[in-house]
């Protein structure tokens, strides 16, 4: 597996096809209602310097629309509620980042949960946290890969405990893959399934998601939701038949209540309902897909149901 995800991520640094697939007006017909757990949404300069990363390092960005029209789109087409994510790249944005944020959801209550930034070792980092969830804020978003953060390092612990007194969740992209020359650390340093056992270890009351199936460690990752209640997975990118990946992941063999669908949207290269039509193509059991597609989401962010 390592060999294969070493192969496919080198080419981030050529280029990946983007894919002109037919996208649908609707939600597949016959799926139960969805939750995306996985949206990015950004200020309109963030989200080129993103834009412009991707054309350079990976694939090009189908979807390049601003925060409202990344909502609209997706609640027009169907989607019952978005989880709306964002990281701090540096230290000294997460402010903005989360006052922008928490005024976006505002304009649609009850069908957006907007998640807080942090940059980890920043000034004042717990009190820029405390004041977003105070703010609105549901949960906590990072990426280890852009922020270079060593998850069991005293920084991380206080925002861990910031966020589990809060009882608000923490969406952590901590798997070793995509690696790319273009980071500014490796990820390969930074993540691993037992870096990650520690954290769920010290904190058991702790809700975490690691996005991606846990790419590149996904039966790792598969046998941790098995170990550990407090540890959720999405689905984000790793079931569309986009990577040259040789082994699909088989969902029917994973903890049931315990993985999210989530799409990447707008920052993907391929037909927004591409995984949806995935998942209906999937020949899961009803109570599967209603799980996968609303209740774990429900469950994990404390949503109304």
């Amino acid at each position: 597996m390592e060999f294969i995800w070493f192969w496919v991520f080198r080419m981030l640094n050529s280029d990946l096809p983007a894919i002109n697939d037919t996208e649908s007006a609707k939600v597949p017909f016959g799926l139960p209602p969805v939750v995306d757990a996985h949206v990015h949404v950004f200020p309109g300069n963030i989200f080129s310097a993103i834009r412009q990363w991707f054309d350079e390092n990976a694939w090009h960005i189908r979807y390049r629309l601003t925060t409202s029209d990344v909502f609209d789109f997706l609640l027009s087409r169907g989607i019952k509620h978005i989880i709306a994510l964002q990281y701090a790249h540096k230290p000294g944005i997460s402010h903005g980042l989360n006052k922008y944020m928490a005024e976006k959801c505002r304009q649609y209550p009850n069908r957006v949960t907007g998640m807080a930034t942090v940059f980890p070792g920043e000034k004042n980092a717990v009190s820029i946290l405390q004041n977003a969830f105070d703010s609105g804020l549901e949960g906590l978003k990072l990426h280890a890969h852009v922020q270079c953060f060593h998850m069991n390092s005293d920084p991380m612990n206080r925002l861990y405990e910031c966020c589990r007194t809060n009882q608000k969740p923490v969406v952590m992209h901590v798997g070793r893959e995509p690696k790319s020359e273009a980071y500014r650390c490796d990820p390969y340093e930074l993540c691993s399934v037992d870096r990650l056992e520690r954290v769920l270890k010290d904190f058991p009351d702790l809700k975490i998601c690691v996005p991606h199936m846990g790419f590149d460690e996904t039966w790792a990752y598969k046998e941790m939701i098995e170990k550990y209640d407090n540890l959720w997975l999405d689905t984000t990118m790793v079931i569309t038949d986009y990577l040259p990946i040789e082994e699909k992941i088989d969902l029917a063999r994973y903890r049931s209540d315990r993985v999210m669908y989530g799409s990447d949207f707008p920052n993907i290269p391929y037909a927004w309902d591409r995984e949806l039509k995935e998942l209906k193509a999937a020949h899961l059991s009803g109570d599967f897909l209603e799980r996968l597609l609303n209740k774990n989401a429900v469950d994990f962010f404390g949503l109304e149901p």
